[in-house]
């Protein structure tokens, strides 16, 4: 009996860091044209090649773009001793090539180089893993980095305006534009920072607003908030479930659920106490996680949701009385680890503000 395939692999290849499964039919009636040119070593040498999830996606990322070592480790979100050492075997099995550019190296997917049966393979590995969430949010964090690489390379900026963000970051931080948006709200208004963790958000909000509510379930976070907002009389804060507000009825102007409602258990009860409590005409604004399958998560952070689809954040928002004004996906920072996100706006509608506390008593009037 033949040897397990397993056996017959390279010894440098025999463990790769992320497996996948390949269909065999597929590979089969795929590669069944060039067995006659190539020998059974050099498709096991491919198949080991690609059966490595990251060097998948650092082919996928260089078939799209010439990229650089610090480019690949910003898409991939991965270490640039991990990034060399699968550049290394990509680049000695001729999969890459490379060129060197100033004080770079840049690298592509060597189209050139590769046998028919060996492109036929890739195309078969890139079917296979285009659904992979990592593929997707790969694509995302390479456009945002093509983007900073084009803005970089004009020359009307080549002198000192291509240098300007990063001027300004180091001068003033890289979020105070955000900041003053804030001053675009009603300086009149209350708002409720629901989820408030260590008050981080009313402290921003606390400047340009009457009036903020902090609530969160943790003690722990309230008095680190406590301690940070020591210093704004306008902020009241409240250890409280976000099922159950401890707030009166139509008492805010607009409500925050920042990277907060993935934590939660019945978003839809969270989404009708943000209808009580806000007035007719008012505002709830939620910054939260895109889908994702990142199931570790639940384990390490306590996530009861691995994100959110707009359809699901819209229904919750309809049966509370609400409407979706805005749903839109923020483009990922290249540098951040965490999934992209979105930020979904909606508003009361007025004569439904307390539709969640009379429907139950209109039921039973009906029956």
């Amino acid at each position: 009996a033949p040897a397990p395939l397993s056996a017959r692999l390279p010894q440098r290849d025999r463990r790769p860091q992320t497996p996948f499964a390949i269909d065999r039919g597929k590979f089969s009636s795929i590669l069944i044209s060039g067995l006659t040119d190539i020998g059974s070593n050099r498709i096991l040498d491919w198949m080991a090649d690609l059966g490595d999830l990251t060097r998948v996606r650092m082919l996928h990322a260089c078939e799209q773009h010439e990229l650089n070592v610090a480019e690949l480790c910003s898409v991939l979100q991965v270490p640039q001793s991990t990034a060399s050492r699968h550049l290394k075997v990509l680049l000695e099995n001729q999969w890459l090539s490379s060129r060197r550019e100033g004080t770079s190296r840049l690298y592509r997917l060597n189209r050139e180089r590769l046998t028919a049966p060996a492109r036929r393979l890739w195309k078969l590995i890139q079917q296979q893993c285009g659904e992979d969430g990592a593929l997707r949010e790969d694509e995302a964090r390479l456009e945002r980095v093509l983007l900073e690489r084009q803005s970089q390379s004009q020359a009307f900026f080549a002198s000192s305006a291509g240098h300007w963000d990063r001027l300004r970051a180091d001068l003033f931080g890289g979020h105070f534009d955000l900041s003053g948006f804030l001053a675009l709200l009603d300086p009149d208004a209350a708002v409720g920072d629901l989820g408030c963790g260590t008050g981080k958000t009313a402290e921003m909000l606390a400047a340009f607003v009457h009036k903020v509510v902090a609530v969160d379930t943790s003690g722990a976070m309230i008095k680190a908030a406590r301690h940070r907002l020591r210093g704004h009389a306008n902020v009241e804060l409240h250890k409280a479930s976000l099922e159950d507000l401890p707030l009166d009825d139509a008492s805010l102007d607009v409500a925050f659920l920042s990277l907060v409602l993935h934590h939660v258990s019945d978003p839809l009860r969270v989404f009708q106490e943000v209808a009580r409590v806000v007035r007719p005409g008012g505002r709830v604004v939620v910054v939260d996680m895109q889908q994702h399958e990142r199931n570790e998560y639940r384990q390490q952070m306590g996530h009861v949701w691995l994100g959110f689809a707009r359809t699901q954040v819209e229904d919750w928002l309809c049966q509370a009385g609400l409407s979706l004004m805005h749903f839109v996906n923020l483009p990922p920072e290249p540098a951040a680890k965490g999934p992209p996100l979105f930020v979904a706006t909606g508003q009361l509608h007025a004569a439904s503000m307390f539709q969640p506390n009379t429907q139950p008593v209109a039921m039973a009037a009906v029956k």
